[in-house]
C-alpha cells in the first residue's frame, strides 16, 4: 500500500520528527502523502480472475535529507528515517458487472518497523499501521491492456502519540480516487501509470488538515516473451493545496523518483516484481530512496 516552503520555528528540531514520523506520510509540517510513493509498480492496471487472491508488499523507505522550500537542504544533525514495512493485500474480485466493469474490493494492512533519528534523539515503534480498503472496478480493454477505477480509503488504525516521531499512523483518515493502467504485451513495451488523489481529513490532535496531493507511480519496461519484463519505474507527487490549521507547512511538496525494475510473471497467477528508486527535486519533504517488492501467490 503509501505515506508535504517550510519556515522553521524555533522548536524545530523537536518538531521535524515528531512531523516526519514513519507515517511518514504526511503532508502536515512537511512531510510526505498518504501514500508510500512508487510502491506500486508493472500491472498496476490489472484485475486478476475472480476470487480471492493474497499479495504482498515490502521493502524499506529511507529518508536522510531534509528539503526546504526551493529545494535546499536543511541542516538537521544526525536526521535519519527508516522504515522496514511488510503489508499483506487481500483482493476480492466478484462477478459482479457495475457500469462494464468488474467489481473487486481489497483491504491492506501495514506491518511498520519504525526508525527515526535527530539531535541526538532515536525513537523506534513496531505494529500495526493505517489500513487501506476500498472498491474497484476493473476493465480488460484487449488480451494485453487494462484499466481500473477505484477508491481507496485509509483508516487511522496506527497507533498514534503526537509526541513520538516514530508514531505508526497519521492520526486521520484519507480518501483517495485511484486510476490505474497496464499495456502488457509478452514481448515489447510494457507501460503502466497509477493516478491518485488525496483527500485529506482533519488531525484531531495537531487540529490541521493536510494539503491535497496529486501523485502517480509508473514503469515502464520491456518484455522478452517469457514473463520477464525489465526497465524502470518510480513516482511523481505534487501537493496541490495548502494545510490548513496550526500544524501547516507554509508551502507545498513536491518530488519525482526513478530506478529500476523488474517483473516476473507467468500463466500460473505467480507475480513478483522488484523495484529501487531514488528520490529527486524534492521540495518541501524529506529525501532519500527505498526499495519495494510485490509478489501475488495465486490460492
Amino acid at each position: 500500500m503509501v505515506l508535504k516552503a517550510i519556515k522553521f520555528r524555533p522548536y524545530f528540531y523537536a518538531a521535524i520528527l515528531l512531523l516526519l514520523s514513519t507515517s511518514a506520510m504526511a503532508t502536515e509540517g512537511g512531510g510526505t502523502g498518504s501514500y508510500p510513493d512508487g510502491l506500486d509498480n508493472f500491472l498496476s492496471g490489472v484485475l486478476p480472475p475472480s476470487g480471492i487472491h493474497s499479495l504482498f508488499y515490502g521493502g524499506n523507505i529511507h529518508y536522510n535529507k531534509l528539503k526546504g522550500n526551493n529545494g535546499e537542504q536543511i541542516p538537521v544533525p544526525g536526521f535519519k528515517v527508516n522504515v522496514n514495512v511488510l503489508a499483506p493485500r487481500l483482493v476480492w474480485v466478484t462477478d459482479q458487472k457495475i457500469f462494464g466493469g468488474q467489481l473487486a474490493y481489497h483491504t491492506i494492512v501495514p506491518l511498520l518497523d519504525v526508525n527515526t533519528e535527530a539531535a541526538g534523539k532515536h525513537n523506534n515503534s513496531k505494529g500495526i499501521g493505517d489500513i487501506t480498503f476500498g472498491p474497484a472496478l476493473g476493465y480488460h480493454s484487449t488480451p494485453d491492456s487494462g484499466y481500473v477505477i477505484g477508491l481507496d480509503i485509509n483508516a487511522p488504525t496506527g497507533n498514534y502519540n503526537r509526541n513520538d516521531p516514530s508514531s505508526l499512523g497519521k492520526n486521520h483518515w484519507t480518501v483517495q480516487p485511484v486510476w490505474a493502467f497496464s499495456y502488457f504485451p509478452a514481448y515489447g513495451a510494457n507501460v503502466d501509470l497509477k493516478v491518485m488523489h488525496d483527500f485529506n481529513f482533519r488531525n484531531q490532535d495537531t487540529k490541521t488538515t493536510s494539503g491535497q496531493a496529486l501523485h502517480a507511480d509508473y514503469a515502464l519496461g520491456w518484455g522478452f516473451g517469457n514473463g520477464l519484463v525489465v526497465g524502470v519505474g518510480g513516482y511523481v507527487f505534487q501537493q496541490i493545496t495548502h494545510d490548513n490549521g496550526p500544524n501547516s507547512a507554509q508551502g507545498k511538496a513536491s518530488a519525482f523518483g526513478i530506478g529500476p525494475s523488474v517483473r516476473y510473471a507467468n500463466n500460473k497467477g505467480w507475480l513478483v516484481a522488484v523495484k529501487w528508486q531514488k528520490d529527486f527535486a524534492v521540495n518541501n519533504r524529506p529525501a532519500g530512496s527505498q526499495v519495494f517488492l510485490k509478489a501475488a501467490i495465486p490460492f
